[in-house]
């Protein structure tokens, strides 16, 4: 982790990321640990989550999170889980949803039940994530939403319609929220990475040394996107110094799209 900026608006907020026990996800815990006194993730992965806290704890720099497993596409445990973050940590200044999953699919394949599913993991908790804590955000003033969109659609990416379907429509959930909440002092942004060097897409058939580079030479500036560079935007949005940053998107791809 090499993120330089302190914001010392964040050090009493209480952050409630999405999907956080990996990836992306897993970065943005532990830049948000190194800003914030109450940071939260949920996520399904229960394992990878402990191993998360048990990796953070051993670096000794940072203040321990706080993870509560759910079913982000059961919304009425989702619910219930941000109830207890409220009532046991502290009521939400700041919520990350960044939780996805872009599975390949064959578009002559997908059945309705397969769409339905897509379009849960992928968009409908966000929606939920942020009628949530609307309340909670209100009461205290104002408050962040971050939701996490993705280039794929901007780059005409195929083989994944649910998903860049849902993507695309995180743009627009984006900036009808914004218009609801702005007069509560709530702010909401998408923030759009490119192609994130995360351990998983490492692993990925689909993206050897090869198809990796391409992507490096296809964008402005010529090095690898990894995980720091997205955080280092959430916390920026997160922070009062994006006071004025609302119904916006912002791009970290290294000049890509």
């Amino acid at each position: 982790m090499n993120l330089t900026n302190q914001y010392p608006s964040l050090k009493e907020k209480v952050v409630l990321i999405t999907g956080g026990a990996s990836g992306i996800g897993a970065n943005l815990v532990e830049a948000f640990c190194l800003q914030s006194k109450r940071v939260v993730f949920i996520d399904i992965l229960v394992d990878q989550a402990q191993k998360l806290i048990s990796d953070l704890e051993r670096k000794g720099l940072y203040t321990q999170p706080y993870f509560y497993k759910c079913d982000l596409t059961d919304i009425k445990s989702l619910k219930e889980t941000i109830a207890k973050i409220s009532e046991e940590i502290g009521t939400i200044d700041v919520l990350v949803n960044n939780a996805a999953n872009d599975d390949r699919h064959d578009f002559r394949e997908v059945t309705v039940e397969y769409w339905d599913e897509r379009i849960a993991v992928n968009l409908r908790h966000y929606f939920f994530s942020a009628q949530a804590v609307y309340p909670m955000m209100k009461a205290k003033g104002g408050g962040s939403i971050i939701n996490f969109g993705s280039m794929s659609w901007y780059a005409t990416h195929g083989g994944m319609p649910g998903y860049t379907s849902s993507k695309a429509a995180i743009e627009g959930l984006t900036r009808g929220l914004a218009r609801d909440m702005g007069a509560d002092n709530i702010r909401v942004n998408t923030l759009v990475p490119g192609w994130v060097m995360t351990r998983r897409q490492l692993q990925n058939a689909l993206a050897d040394e090869s198809a990796r580079n391409k992507v490096r030479d296809s964008q402005c500036i010529r090095e690898f996107v990894i995980p720091e560079n997205i955080s280092a935007m959430a916390l920026f949005l997160a922070s009062d110094d994006a006071r004025m940053c609302t119904s916006q998107h912002f791009i970290v791809d290294g000049g890509m799209i």
